[in-house]
């Protein structure tokens, strides 16, 4: 049991005493909120089941003990309401300066995460500036010309057979290999009659892949990466119709040839080779941890800082409930003796009914009935969980 130090504030009207009453019951818990979200944050950066947090040097336990009136900071001799006020105003505006930091570094982890995501995925989803060694691409041929392409292909190490063995078939009906048959019949070769829509070139049908061209560059412990060149595209030969010559279209194949793969979980990588990437990548990551860490230093610089500021806050609240129900209770003058009782929690109900007995005033079955359902005693209690 310690004695709690309640100064002499200004005590208004009884409209105002009635009034803050109520105000103040949920200005308590608002800044309880700003104090546990402080605390909660602290615990998250530092990692542990409770923060290394203090108020003005000492626990908070021992703060609450010795606990005197900052005069200084908050003149006793203000109106109450206006004490309030100057009291929660500062609380909240710890607590918006609290999201603003705890958002801005929530954000750099997020892409600090993303860049790691990015770096260590699996050849499948990660940026393959960031696997590819130059010693790798030395060695590998990546063709890009009007009609050819080199194609990257990403697939899971459990489809290695399956894709080795299929991909010379894929998009089997994509490419139009068919045209005149000069072996059968040489007599018109060269003959213009044979050519254009006179000749049904997707007679015979087969894939876009260059047979021979599958190679395999890279894997990691969960996938593995090819290059496959594969005909870029196809031009359908115009033709004469009413006199009037119609122009001829390209066919594209990559698009589809694309998709084939995707239906069959093979990933087409769209990936151009930059030597550059992977050192800017690397050196993007580093930064980015040198900022995450910093942050999360300060961050708890501020936490430790306004912990403090939050708690001490709080503590003169309820101090100021203290009052304003005591007064409400007792009326004027003011004399009333405040006690601090600090007990463990499966003790509260033996301490309430002792003080009930020391301090209460016998009831009447009228008495119980009137207070039925409420909590009420004949002294002012204001729980406070340090």
């Amino acid at each position: 049991m310690f004695k709690l130090e309640v100064p002499s504030l200004t005590v208004g009207t009884l409209d105002t005493l009635m009034t803050l009453s109520d105000e103040l019951v949920k200005t308590d818990q608002i800044v309880e909120g700003i104090v546990r979200k402080i605390e909660k944050t602290a615990m998250e950066l530092s990692e542990r089941t409770k923060a290394d947090l203090s108020v003005g040097g000492v626990p908070a336990t021992r703060y609450i003990q010795q606990f005197a009136w900052d005069s200084a900071k908050y003149p006793n001799r203000r109106p109450l309401k206006d004490l309030v006020s100057l009291i929660t105003s500062g609380a909240v505006a710890v607590e918006a300066e609290l999201k603003q930091l705890t958002a801005s570094y929530g954000d750099k982890q997020v892409a600090l995460q993303e860049a790691q995501k990015r770096k260590g995925g699996n050849l499948m989803v990660a940026d393959l500036n960031d696997h590819l060694t130059d010693e790798i691409m030395s060695r590998t041929e990546v063709l890009d010309t009007e009609y050819l392409k080199t194609v990257f292909v990403a697939i899971a190490k459990s489809m290695q057979e399956n894709f080795e063995a299929n991909i010379y078939k894929m998009g089997s009906d994509l490419v139009g290999y068919g045209g005149p048959d000069w072996s059968r019949d040489p007599t018109n070769l060269g003959n213009p009659v044979n050519f254009g829509a006179k000749v049904d070139r997707h007679k015979v049908r087969g894939s876009p892949v260059v047979p021979g061209s599958l190679k395999h560059i890279h894997s990691d412990h969960e996938s593995m990466l090819y290059t496959v060149t594969i005909l870029k595209s196809q031009y359908e030969a115009g033709y004469y119709e009413n006199g009037e010559f119609q122009q001829g279209t390209k066919v594209d194949f990559y698009s589809e040839f694309t998709k084939t793969c995707k239906d069959k979980r093979f990933i087409v990588r769209d990936f151009t080779w930059d030597p550059t990437r992977a050192s800017k990548t690397e050196n993007l990551l580093e930064q980015l941890q040198v900022e995450v860490d910093g942050m999360k230093s300060a961050l708890m610089r501020w936490c430790k800082t306004h912990y403090g500021d939050a708690y001490v806050a709080w503590m003169h609240i309820k101090v100021i409930r203290v009052f304003v129900e005591s007064v409400l209770r007792y009326g004027l003058p003011v004399d009333f003796t405040a006690v601090l009782y600090k007990v463990q929690g499966s003790k509260e109900p033996d301490l309430i009914k002792a003080l009930d007995k020391a301090l209460g005033v016998p009831t009447t079955k009228d008495d119980d009935e009137d207070d039925a359902g409420d909590e009420y005693h004949d002294f002012v209690l204001v729980k406070f969980e340090a």
